[in-house]
């Protein structure tokens, strides 16, 4: 039985968890702070990928480390933000690595290998790292065949949110995202709204 199989079956076995809205983050054994939308996986990718896109959602893997002052304000910070929280859970799941992590990861295009081996395979250098991958990149081979965007390193709120609309309602397929956060401040300044870009 795949890891995926044996972790639907339990999960329809168990009561849904409840979430905590508004509530500070939990630091994990691990040193991570973890947040209740956060996926609970056996980490395979494109199995995960497959579930999120089977919603209508697409999947962000979140590479995070232990004492990460960045990763820390993105959890006290941006994550707290109701905005940001709703958008997420409405437009993805959300996977959490650890960069440094010795975890088995089950990659897009087959290859079993620790979180810490992803990442290097990745690109991904700092933390926190958020990779994001739209819906129609269900069956993607590789992360570079999948990957819509990137945000290396903490981003504010107004940006952060910004770059999961970019991807959520599939503007990077048309757009720079420098030019459709141009045209979003546009949008706001014609509405007589300053936005709060912290």
């Amino acid at each position: 039985m795949r890891r995926r199989d044996l972790f639907l079956y339990l999960a329809a076995a168990a009561a849904a968890p409840a979430t905590r809205a508004g509530a500070q983050p939990v630091l994990g054994d691990d040193g991570l702070h973890k947040q209740p939308f956060f996926l609970d996986s056996f980490l395979e990718l494109g199995s995960d990928l497959d579930d999120a896109a089977a919603e209508g959602k697409g999947l962000i893997v979140l590479f995070e480390q232990r004492g990460c002052p960045y990763c820390r304000e993105l959890h006290h910070v941006n994550f707290e933000r109701a905005e940001i929280r709703s958008f997420i859970e409405a437009n993805y799941h959300v996977l959490q690595l650890d960069l440094w992590g010795a975890r088995q990861v089950l990659d897009f295009d087959g290859e079993e290998l620790e979180e810490r081996d992803l990442a290097r395979k990745w690109y991904v250098n700092f933390t926190p790292t958020q990779i994001l991958f739209p819906p129609d990149s269900a069956g993607a081979t590789g992360f570079g065949a999948g990957e819509a965007f990137r945000l290396p390193g903490y981003f504010k709120p107004f940006h952060h949110l910004s770059g999961l609309e970019y991807v959520a309602g599939g503007a990077y397929r048309e757009r720079p995202f420098q030019r459709f956060l141009q045209e979003k401040f546009a949008v706001l300044e014609a509405q007589g709204i300053d936005p709060d870009v912290w």
